[in-house]
């Protein structure tokens, strides 16, 4: 299976590097400690010089789904896209992945860096460091997209001679690029709710963005996914890792079906129709058991027919201590360690960081030790209730993400740090759940229809139809819970808890609002801070209610 090429290490560092400075002012102005790290080290090309070799469109539009996995020019160390945390915090998926997992009922961290407790026990405020170092992840994704589409206008490459042949699939890698933009927005939108924007019209240079409001931003995101749908490949049709009219399907069907969060206006039939189209667009359930998804030759083992858009990871290409490095390394401690290579794939050992709650464990029939075969869960040496947060074994370990392929060899990095194993950003279980609860909200679809889907999940969970369902059980705690099972540290839980009312004001795990037993937050939660250091310097933005 072809790949797109994200090799960190020999990938087109020169042509970014001189491309960056043509923007290093561009965006976003925090503290000093905070500024977007743009600068080339020696050399100061033009950027038409950069784009001399044809390859280096292609080579930019890496860089561009790099900025998901990686975290620098170099890796896992040195020449970092951000200054302010270390590259490992500051990786885009990593913070992506405690914004949507650390803050709700499925996961916890033993670690004491900085403000990182103040995520489960929602008591963050708007100088919290990971938040901030999100926010500015999403915007230099912005600015390396905007970037890229003012350098591929039609007089820009009219002026360098670029053939038919290679205009052609520049349009298409605009689309992906557009695509991107769109897929980091709305992660924006979800988070921040009314963040600054900035789009390739914009001026270059020292530059103080308008805020958008929520309910404006989720138009450009919709607009823009609906104009680039007929220039995406077709469904199933592009390089492995790179996005086709599906992903962008997905993030339309996923901005309809939180649109009542998101502007007070349900849209739960516009999300039906999308859903309908990945589901007919040729995915499939694989006949492969649940954990081959979440190992190491997830994009060979059967499990991608079901992947819809995935971020690739290399132990070889793709090395940062972010992404999925962290997520086999960071739950690994305890007895888990003692068999971190063998089992884990990670022969340089756990980290003893994350775990889960008793919440979590309890949506399983008989716990650890259900039928369900989704309950990746460790218990040797771990303790259910968590007692103490910074006492890793305090919670039940969890061990979905393995760097192992299906015959137990690891992967690729010989010294057991960088990993081969994807993360699945949207897969078809997903979609089928979303089809499930369209339909238990009233927004359309078929009972019957919903039914069928969820037990072809259940069916490869348990290896039978002991779990399967019938229509009376389709409700909508019955799908929050199922999404649990199916999803979990997938980074939804967080976006689905506020679509179901769970997250904030309603819901209770142990050490919400940091007391032990857990309790209920402020609504205003439900809402990230634009982060101080932001509000600071850019006089255009209104902090968000409550911070």
């Amino acid at each position: 299976m072809r790949k797109l090429n994200i090799n960190n290490r020999a990938m087109m560092k020169r042509t970014i590097k001189t491309v960056l400075a043509i923007f290093a002012l561009v965006f976003l102005i925090h503290s000093c400690e905070d500024r977007l790290n743009l600068d080339p080290e020696d050399e100061r090309l033009t950027a038409d010089a950069a784009f001399e070799d044809p390859e280096a469109y292609k080579e930019f539009l890496a860089k561009i789904y790099a900025g998901i996995s990686l975290s620098g020019q170099q890796g896992p160390a040195g020449t970092p896209d951000l200054i302010g945390l270390n590259e490992g915090f500051s990786n885009y998926l990593r913070l992506y992945w405690k914004m949507q997992q650390l803050t709700s009922d499925e996961a916890l961290i033993a670690w004491n860096d900085g403000t990182i407790q103040d995520l489960h026990a929602q008591v963050w405020t708007s100088g919290n460091e990971f938040i901030r170092t999100m926010y500015t992840r999403i915007f230099y994704q912005v600015a390396l997209t905007n970037e890229f589409l003012r350098q591929t206008t039609d007089d820009k490459l009219s002026g360098r001679g670029v053939n038919d042949e290679l205009r052609a699939e520049i349009q298409i890698f605009r689309a992906e690029t557009r695509f991107m933009r769109a897929l980091s927005y709305w992660h924006a939108l979800d988070l921040y709710a009314n963040p600054p924007f900035v789009t390739e019209n914009d001026p270059i240079g020292a530059f103080l963005p308008p805020q958008i409001q929520r309910a404006d931003l989720f138009q450009y995101v919709e607009s823009e996914l609906l104009d680039i749908l007929d220039t995406m490949a077709a469904p199933r049709q592009n390089e492995y890792g790179r996005a086709d009219r599906a992903a962008a399907w997905m993030v339309l069907a996923k901005l309809y079906l939180n649109a009542e969060v998101y502007t007070g206006t349900a849209r739960y039939s516009d999300a039906l129709t999308y859903v309908n189209n990945i589901i007919n667009a040729g995915y499939e359930i694989p006949d492969v058991p649940y954990f081959y998804s979440f190992l190491a030759d997830n994009d060979s083992n059967g499990a991608q027919n079901e992947v819809i858009f995935t971020i690739p990871f290399d132990g070889l290409r793709t090395q940062a201590f972010g992404g999925m490095t962290f997520l086999t390394h960071a739950p690994v401690g305890g007895t888990m360690n003692d068999v971190a290579g063998p089992f884990f794939g990670i022969a340089s050992g756990g980290w003893f960081g994350i775990r889960t709650l008793p919440n979590f464990v309890e949506l399983f029939p008989n716990e650890a030790n259900s039928a369900d075969q989704r309950a990746l869960i460790w218990t040797d040496g771990q303790n259910k209730d968590v007692e103490s947060v910074t006492n890793f074994n305090d919670g039940y370990g969890i061990f979905k993400y393995r760097n192992v392929d299906i015959n137990g060899n690891p992967g690729s990095d010989p010294s057991g740090d960088h990993v081969d194993t994807d993360f699945p950003m949207f897969r078809l279980a997903d979609v089928y759940l979303m089809y499930a609860e369209i339909v238990a909200r009233g927004g359309g679809g078929d009972a019957s229809t919903a039914v069928s889907y969820i037990n072809e999940l259940r069916e490869r969970a348990y290896g039978n139809t002991s779990g399967n369902i019938s229509t009376g059980d389709l409700t909508l705690d019955f799908i929050l819970d199922e999404r649990s099972r199916e999803l979990y540290w997938e980074a939804h839980r967080r976006t689905d808890l506020i679509r179901f009312n769970r997250f904030s004001d309603n819901g209770i795990w142990q050490w919400k609002g940091n007391v032990p037993q857990g309790t209920t937050t402020e609504a205003f939660r439900d809402i990230m801070p634009i982060p101080e250091t932001d509000i600071s310097v850019n006089t255009n933005l209104q902090q968000n209610t409550g911070y």
